[in-house]
Order: structure tokens, then C-alpha cells, then sequence
């Protein structure tokens, strides 16, 4: 169900985006060389506690993973793109780690994704990296009254293949309020001028993510981790927005 938002509650989810974005800012700069995967996830945890949020991920259960979800933060690691459970594993040099938080804060969520290089990067890893931020851009650029879902799924395709990127569309971007996923769904392909109509008050992740040469996925045996299919390097950058009579405004911006 697709749900629009009043300003208040827009104002109230920027709280919670400013929230996530916080936190992720503390964990990009865990993201070295010798840093245990763990750590990152632990002081997740003690982030979220401290600030009174609430994990959206603990317990979370879809029909697409392997029971419940039992940590705070998505941590993908190299060829792994989304859902990457933390495991006992130390970051080597040029290891690629994408960090996708969401979190409720005094009943609303935010959600938002980031990758980051530890040490010394590899030029194409960079690329990567900078393809999905400027896709990301172009989708919330897309984001304005009047337009619809598929003008912002075929602006994340566009940037994709100005770099030679083929999008998955199987896992994209979603509503985002009260929970986690709400409607729409935000493929990162589509056909401009089709789906539902953009209106003040809708709130959304838009969240490109690419694998440099493939767009085919394989899960690992914990029923949960994504990978390319064919072990190429990933990316995923997000962020949840809301449509307004301005513009698209951008709820998980760092303060």
C-alpha cells in the first residue's frame, strides 16, 4: 500500500533519516584495514541503543530470507551486494563493504546504504562506487511531482549504462513510513512515464546498486547474502526521500 505523508510526518522521518545518516557516518570511518566485520555490527548495535531507535532488521523475517534477520546492519562485502549478514571476517586492503541501515526512531524509519573501500582502492572499484552515487542523484533528481516511477527507475538505467552497468531489478527501491517497505517498488530499470504517479507526501528509498558485469545474482548458504553471479565487485548506494511541492528532499542527508 502506497501511503502519503503530511509535512509533519515528513519532518518526523527526516529525524529518524538524520538518525541513520549519523550512525553510518560513525561506521564509515570503522571501515579499515584489520577491522573485524563483528566490531562494525556491535557498535551498530550501541549506536541504535543509545539514540532510543529500534532495528529494523532484527527479526525481520521476509519470504525472500532464511528466518529472521538477527542483526542490525547489512554489511556486503566485495561480490556480496545486499543482505550480507556480519561475520567473523577482518577487512583486508581494498576490501569493498557496502553498509545498508535502516532504523525506526519514535515510529518512523529511515533507510539508507553506503559503500566504502578500506585502504588502498582499486580505480574500478571507485567507478563502480561513483556510478551509483551519480544514479542515486539522478533518481531523487527524478523524484518530482508530476513524474512517475518509471521517469526515476529510467534515470538510475540511464547512468548505469552511460557506464556499462547492467541493472538487476529483482531488489530495488521502496516506500518507506511506519515500516521498513511500504509501496511503491522503485525498480532500478524502467520505462519513462509509466506506474504510479509521483505526489506530495510520498516517501521512498531509491537505491541503485550494480555489479560490474553482471546483472545475475546467487545466494549464499546463510539464505540471506546476495552476490553477483559471477563474483565481480559490487556497489549500492541509498537514500529515503519524500516528494514535496519543492522538490525531492533528500531525509537521510548527515546533519
Amino acid at each position: 500500500m502506497i501511503h502519503v505523508k503530511t509535512p509533519n510526518e515528513i519532518a518526523r522521518m527526516q529525524r529518524a533519516g538524520r538518525f541513520v545518516a549519523d550512525i553510518l557516518d560513525e561506521l564509515r570511518s570503522l571501515v579499515r584495514v584489520g577491522v573485524n566485520l563483528l566490531e562494525i555490527e556491535h557498535r551498530c548495535r550501541e549506536l541504535i541503543a543509545d539514540g532510543g531507535g529500534v532495528s529494523c532488521y532484527w527479526d525481520y523475517a521476509p519470504p525472500f530470507g532464511s528466518g529472521p534477520f538477527r542483526n542490525v546492519v547489512c554489511l556486503s562485502l566485495n561480490d556480496a551486494v545486499l543482505h550480507g549478514l556480519p561475520h567473523d571476517v577482518d577487512l583486508g586492503d581494498g576490501d569493498v563493504l557496502t553498509l545498508d541501515l535502516a532504523v525506526s526512531l519514535d515510529g518512523w524509519v529511515g533507510d539508507r546504504a553506503i559503500t566504502v573501500i578500506a585502504g588502498t582502492p582499486r580505480e574500478q572499484d571507485l567507478r563502480l562506487v561513483r556510478a551509483t552515487e551519480e544514479a542515486l542523484a539522478a533518481g531523487i533528481d527524478a523524484a518530482r511531482v508530476g513524474n512517475r516511477v518509471g521517469d526515476v527507475s529510467h534515470a538510475i538505467a540511464e547512468v548505469a549504462a552511460a557506464h556499462g552497468y547492467e541493472p538487476n531489478v529483482e531488489f530495488g527501491g521502496h516506500g518507506v513510513g511506519r515500516t521498513m517497505h511500504e509501496g511503491p517498488s522503485i525498480p532500478n530499470a524502467g520505462q519513462p512515464g509509466r506506474g504510479p504517479r509521483l505526489r506530495a507526501g510520498l516517501t521512498f528509498a531509491i537505491e541503485p546498486w550494480f555489479a560490474a558485469s553482471t546483472r545475475d545474482i546467487v545466494y549464499d548458504p546463510d539464505g540471506w547474502t546476495i552476490r553477483s553471479a559471477d563474483g565481480s565487485r559490487t556497489a549500492h548506494s541509498e537514500h529515503t526521500i519524500a516528494v514535496t511541492d519543492d522538490g525531492p528532499l533528500v531525509l537521510t542527508a548527515s546533519g
